[in-house]
C-alpha cells in the first residue's frame, strides 16, 4: 500500500505550503544520494518525500489526493514514471542554489562579520576563515579511493537510462552513478565517497566603504566546492557594526553628544571634539542652551549610495558638581543678579515657561495665579 504523502512529509493534513515546503526541504536534505553514497534505503526514502512534495505542492492534485485518495480516477497511468535527473535538478536548485541547466553547482554559505564603525565608513580588507566542505585531497574530489573509477555498468557512461513504460519511453538519470558515468572502484576512506571533506578556508575579503548594520554582501563562486568539479556556491556576508562609545549612526550621518560647561554656552567659546577624521573645532555662541544642534559638514560616515553625510553635535549643559566655599559664594552672588523683573531678560525659556504654567492654572483653578 501506498504511503500517505502527509505522513511522509510529516505535516497535518490541513499544513500550509510553506510548512510543506520547509518539510521537503528537510528531508530532501536528510536522504539526498550525494548525502548518503550507496544507500539504497536512503535513496527510496529521497524518491518517496520527491513524490510526497509533488503531490502536496500542486493544490489541483493535492485537492484530488484529499477526495479519492490514491484511487484518483484522473491519475496519469505514466504517473511511476518520473525522471530522476529533475528530481536532483530540482533539490539542487531549490536547496543547494544549483542551476537546471546545468551541473550542481555547490552550496552558498553565510558568515556573520563584525566590524567598527570606522572600518564600515571607510572599508576595509579582512581575512577570515570559514568551515567548508572541499574536494578530497585524498581522492581528488571523485569519491574513489586512488581517484580510480569505472565505468559505470548501467548507463555504459552516458549518465542516463532509458525506461520503457507502456507506449512510452523516457530517458533518465541512471540511478547507479547518479548521471556522472562512472562509479568508485573502492570508495574513498577519507571522503566516504562523497567526494568533499570539511575544512577551514582562509579567504581575503574586501569590505566596500558605506556598509551599515545588517547589509548582506555577496561574494561570488567563494561557496562551497561543488560536486565532480562543479563550480563553488557564493558566500554571503552578514554585516553586523559595532555599537560606538561616542557616535550613533543614521544613514549617511553620525549624531554625538557634546557635554559643554555652562559658563561656556552663556559666554561663549570653542571646543575640541572628536570625528572619525581626528578632531574638528566647534564654535559656542553665547547663550546657547541645552539640545541645541550643530552641524558640521563632511564630517560624517557615507552609505553604499550616498557621499559623505554630516556630523551633527547635540549640546548639553553640565552642571557643576563639587563646588568649594568660594565657588559658591561666586555662584549665589551671580544668582541674586538674576532675581526680579530684571532677570527674565537673562532667562528667557524660564520666563515663557512660568507664564505657559500660570496660565494653565488660571485655566484650572478660576484663581489668578502669579508667574513670579
Amino acid at each position: 500500500m501506498r504511503a500517505d504523502p502527509y505522513q511522509v512529509l510529516g505535516v497535518a493534513r490541513d499544513a500550509t505550503p510553506e510548512e510543506i515546503k520547509r518539510a521537503y526541504r528537510r528531508l530532501a536534505h536528510r536522504y539526498h544520494p550525494d548525502r548518503n553514497p550507496g544507500d539504497r534505503d536512503a535513496e527510496e526514502r529521497f524518491k518517496e518525500v520527491k513524490a510526497a512534495y509533488d503531490i502536496l505542492s500542486d493544490p489541483e492534485r493535492r485537492a484530488r489526493y484529499d477526495r479519492f485518495g490514491w484511487e484518483d480516477p484522473s491519475a496519469s497511468s505514466s504517473a511511476g514514471f518520473e525522471d530522476l535527473g529533475t528530481v536532483f535538478e530540482d533539490l539542487f536548485a531549490g536547496i543547494f542554489g544549483g542551476s537546471s541547466g546545468g551541473r550542481a553547482r555547490g552550496e552558498d554559505l553565510e558568515f556573520e562579520l563584525e566590524i567598527e564603525l570606522e572600518e564600515a565608513v571607510s572599508g576595509i580588507a579582512r581575512e577570515i576563515s570559514i568551515p567548508s566542505r572541499e574536494p578530497c585531497p585524498s581522492c581528488q574530489g571523485t569519491g574513489a579511493e586512488n581517484a580510480q573509477l569505472d565505468v559505470c555498468p548501467t548507463c555504459g557512461g552516458l549518465g542516463r537510462v532509458r525506461i520503457a513504460g507502456g507506449m512510452f519511453s523516457i530517458q533518465q538519470t541512471c540511478p547507479h552513478c547518479r548521471g556522472r558515468g562512472r562509479i568508485p572502484r573502492r570508495v574513498c576512506g577519507a571522503c566516504g565517497g562523497t567526494g568533499r571533506v570539511i575544512r577551514e578556508r582562509r579567504i581575503q575579503v574586501e569590505i566596500p566603504a558605506g556598509v551599515e548594520d545588517g547589509d548582506r554582501l555577496r561574494l561570488r563562486g567563494q561557496g562551497e566546492a561543488g560536486h565532480d568539479g562543479s563550480r563553488r556556491g557564493d558566500l554571503y556576508l552578514r554585516i553586523h557594526v559595532r555599537p560606538h562609545p561616542i557616535f550613533q549612526r543614521d544613514g549617511a550621518d553620525l549624531y554625538c553628544e557634546v557635554p559643554v560647561p555652562f559658563t561656556t554656552v552663556a559666554l561663549g567659546g570653542s571646543l575640541r571634539i572628536p570625528t572619525l577624521d581626528g578632531e574638528a573645532m566647534l564654535e559656542i555662541p553665547a547663550g546657547t542652551q541645552t539640545g541645541q544642534l550643530f552641524r558640521l559638514r563632511g564630517l560624517g560616515a557615507r552609505t553604499l549610495r550616498s557621499n559623505r553625510g554630516d556630523l551633527i553635535c547635540r549640546v548639553v549643559v553640565e552642571t557643576p558638581v563639587g563646588l568649594d566655599a568660594r565657588q559658591r559664594e561666586l555662584l549665589e552672588a551671580f544668582a541674586a543678579t538674576l532675581e526680579g523683573d530684571r532677570a527674565r531678560s537673562h532667562v528667557p525659556r524660564a520666563s515663557s515657561w512660568l507664564e505657559t504654567v500660570k496660565g494653565f492654572w488660571n485655566r484650572v483653578t478660576g484663581n489668578k495665579v502669579d508667574a513670579g
